[in-house]
């Protein structure tokens, strides 16, 4: 019997989901939720019940769907986005009681990515099936040179959306005809955040927080200017900051939408300020991708663009100009998320990855990367 897996990958305001047969996808949706009702929830944490019964009722939708066209279907396992966990090595992750601890921990920041394992819970026992998740966000394969900063007690982390990233570095080396171990790339993923990343020998060595570093987003501010930032800090709470600076800064502080194709339209119309704002944040991206070129020591092979803002003509435009004489600019619109995710609990389903726990689970070790937090 071919194994059905449910894929469930929440966003800032949306939650894609997608059942796959094996390698291939039976159904995709991504369903969005309404953004008034979410800015009613005081932490992304207290959305659970509202995504989780979304998730349930598109299930239970596509299952009656799929049954009324042939034989019954059943979940063999799910695959669910990883959250913000410490730092671990690249791969397969059960979803088990050690990763729920550490994503209840009052400490893990406040994320949409992790809704996915605690959604997943809830369906894995009403269905009776294992869940997976693979390349969390906190993916660490850092060079222990790229976690310095100006100051000791403050290290520079690996945050990134390292699954996306992750997935287009491999698709790109196969196009390639070349193993991604050979390979020298920068890989941006360019959504709700950006993560901009440097590729060497397969591991991701270097790479901007997306929540705090790097280029300003639809939604998160990126660096800052630092003294200005202290004089804003006196002002307001640190939960007041945190939504600012990553629920509504970037495009939504400068042009009130998180929407690419919204900016668009308003700059076909003439917008001046949509247009330079848009402008600067393609700019942005490709500073950050000059600068993960002088971390590899070398001219990448390729550049990678992916993400959801990857549709978007002016903004591939406007960084393949910048960036173009690194490297070949490569462009994977939308990315292959949910994919990679399906492919991960499947490895695991054949035998041919064994998934870990990440309470026991270390970062890449080798250049003295140890855990932290």
């Amino acid at each position: 019997m071919s194994r059905v897996i449910l894929v469930i990958n929440p966003g800032s305001t949306s939650t894609k989901l997608a059942l796959f047969e094996e390698e291939n996808c039976l159904v995709s949706e991504t369903l969005q939720h309404d953004v008034t009702c979410l800015s009613g929830f005081p932490r992304i944490a207290d959305q659970l019940p509202l995504r989780l019964n979304a998730v349930r009722d598109w299930l239970a939708i596509q299952l009656e769907r799929l049954a009324c066209s042939g034989e019954p279907v059943r979940l063999a396992a799910i695959a669910a986005r990883g959250g913000l966990l410490r730092p671990l090595s690249s791969g397969t992750y059960r979803v088990d009681e050690a990763m729920l601890a550490e994503l209840s921990d009052p400490a893990t920041v406040d994320h949409a990515s992790n809704l996915a394992a605690r959604i997943a819970t809830v369906l894995m026992q009403e269905h009776s099936v294992p869940a997976y998740c693979t390349d969390p966000v906190s993916v660490d394969e850092m060079e222990e040179v790229a976690r310095i900063s100006g100051l000791p007690e403050l290290k520079r982390r690996s945050l990134s959306h390292a699954l996306s990233l992750k997935a287009a570095a491999r698709r790109v080396a196969a196009e390639f005809r070349r193993g991604y171990q050979e390979m020298k790339l920068v890989v941006v993923h360019m959504g709700s955040g950006i993560s901009v990343s440097a590729h060497r020998d397969g591991r991701m060595v270097d790479v901007n927080n997306a929540n705090d570093q790097g280029p300003f987003s639809p939604e998160r501010v990126g660096t800052l200017p630092l003294t200005g930032l202290l004089e804003l800090c006196a002002t307001r709470s640190v939960p007041e900051l945190r939504r600012k600076f990553w629920r509504s800064g970037g495009l939504m502080a400068h042009l009130g939408t998180n929407d690419g194709r919204e900016v668009e339209r308003r700059i076909g119309m003439g917008d001046g300020q949509a247009l330079l704002v848009y402008r600067a944040m393609a700019y942005q991206v490709a500073k950050e991708i000059g600068a993960m070129a002088a971390a590899l020591g070398a001219a990448p092979d390729a550049i990678v663009l992916t993400g959801g803002l990857a549709n978007s003509r002016l903004l591939v435009e406007w960084i393949g100009e910048r960036v173009r004489f690194l490297g070949p600019v490569v462009v994977y619109p939308d990315g292959d998320e949910m994919d990679a995710l399906a492919k991960g609990a499947l490895r695991v389903l054949r035998g041919e990855e064994q998934a870990m726990s990440c309470g026991e689970a270390r970062p890449w070790d080798g250049g003295g990367v140890r855990a932290e937090g």
